[in-house]
């Protein structure tokens, strides 16, 4: 297994489904993931919203990132997981991104490649 045949799995979906997309990869085999709060802008209309008697316009809604890095686990299985956990069929449910990792190190045993995932 070369180092190029790891892969990372960046995801932005609605937070109310972050436990969702969590059990649906725990039972893909790829239970390790880094979850960071965001705000962003897609095709998901803008909402109009009013306070204390002034009307404003919210366009960036709040999104959960997901980032996983796999190597034993095929990153096709890791995107139907999380996009059985995450799909809601409307507009906003988020995008997912494959992306080539082009090496990795593990800090405490210094292990490679692979093994370092």
């Amino acid at each position: 297994m070369s180092e190029s045949e790891i892969q990372m799995v960046m995801a932005y979906i609605r937070p109310d489904k972050l436990s969702d997309v969590k059990q649906s990869l725990a039972e893909a085999g790829a239970p390790s993931l880094t979850v960071t709060n965001v705000s962003g802008r897609g095709s998901q209309p803008a909402k109009k919203g009013q306070w204390r008697g002034e009307e404003y316009t919210v366009d960036l809604h709040q999104k959960v990132k997901i980032e996983c890095v796999v190597a034993d686990t095929p990153a096709e299985d890791v995107v139907e997981a999380i996009q059985d956990g995450a799909q809601t069929g409307e507009p906003g449910d988020g995008k997912i991104f494959v992306l080539p990792v082009e090496s990795a190190c593990q800090i405490r045993t210094g292990a490679t490649g692979p093994d370092a995932v």
